[in-house]
C-alpha cells in the first residue's frame, strides 16, 4: 500500500475492551450408575441380546476410555436480568475501593465417551453427555457493554470401574474460560488515507526467457587475458 503523507484527524469507530478475565473452571464430577450407565452405550443393546455395559467390557481386557468435547456444542453467553448488572463495590489488593458489576455467564456443551481396545480401535462410543456451569464475574461491564465469553481450553478424563458388585462411570472436565467486555466508541485520531500500490511487472515463473546460469567473463572467455599490452613508441 501507498499512503497519502498529509495527515489529518479522522474518526474511527472500534471496539474498546472495558475488562477481560481468564478463569479455570472446574465442573463436579459427573458420575453415571446402573441402569443409567449401560443406557448411556449403544453397543449393549447390539445381539444377541442387551447386556450391561460392564458385561460387554468383560470380552474387551485392557480396553481404554477416552473422554471427547464436542466443539460445534459449546455455547457460552451472559445471563441477563431484566433490572440489568447489579453493582457491587470491591475493595482492590491495594486497599482502593470500585465499583464493579456483576455478571453471571452460562457455560455449556456436550461430552463423548470413546472405548477403546489394547491396540487403540474404537469399539464403543456414548451417547452425547451434557454439561453447563454458570460462573459469577465482577467486571468493569457499565451499562451499554456487552459480553463477550469463550471456552479457549480443556482437559476431560473418563473412568470406567467394573467389578463383580459394582459399575461405575467418572467423569471430570476442566476448561479455561475467557470474558471479554466491550463497546464501540468512536475516537479522533491523526491518520491518512491508504492507497492502493502499483502492481509489479511479473513474467511468466515457467517459460523464462533467461535459461542461462550467469557467467564470468572477466575469467572466462577472459577478453585481453593472457595478451601482451600494446607497446607504442614516443615521438
Amino acid at each position: 500500500m501507498s499512503h497519502d503523507h498529509d495527515k489529518h484527524s479522522v474518526c474511527i469507530s472500534v471496539p474498546k475492551v472495558f475488562d477481560w478475565v481468564t478463569r479455570q473452571v472446574d465442573l463436579p464430577t459427573l458420575s453415571f450408575r446402573e441402569p443409567e450407565l449401560t443406557a448411556l452405550f449403544p453397543c449393549t443393546q447390539q445381539p444377541p441380546g442387551p447386556v450391561t455395559l460392564c458385561q460387554f467390557l468383560s470380552a474387551v481386557p485392557n480396553f481404554q476410555t477416552v473422554c471427547r468435547v464436542i466443539e460445534s456444542s459449546l455455547l457460552t453467553n451472559e445471563v441477563t436480568n431484566p433490572f440489568g448488572r447489579t453493582e457491587v463495590e470491591i475493595s482492590l489488593p491495594n486497599g482502593e475501593d470500585v465499583c464493579l458489576e456483576k455478571v453471571k455467564v452460562l457455560a455449556k456443551g456436550q461430552l463423548e465417551i470413546d472405548i477403546l481396545d489394547e491396540q487403540g480401535s474404537l469399539i464403543c462410543t456414548s451417547d452425547p453427555i451434557e454439561f453447563a456451569t454458570i460462573q459469577t464475574f465482577y467486571l468493569c461491564a457499565p451499562e451499554s457493554t456487552s459480553i463477550d465469553a469463550f471456552i479457549s481450553a480443556g482437559q476431560c478424563d473418563a473412568e470406567i470401574v467394573c467389578d463383580s458388585t459394582f459399575a461405575q462411570l467418572d467423569i471430570s472436565f476442566s476448561f479455561c474460560m475467557d470474558v471479554h467486555v466491550f463497546a464501540d466508541v468512536r475516537l479522533e485520531i491523526e491518520a491518512a488515507y491508504c492507497k492502493p500500490r502499483h502492481e509489479f511487472p511479473v513474467s511468466d515463473i515457467i517459460c523464462r526467457e533467461n535459461k542461462f546460469p550467469p557467467t564470468c567473463p572477466v575469467v572466462f572467455p577472459g577478453k585481453g587475458f593472457g595478451k601482451k599490452p600494446k607497446v607504442t613508441s614516443e615521438g
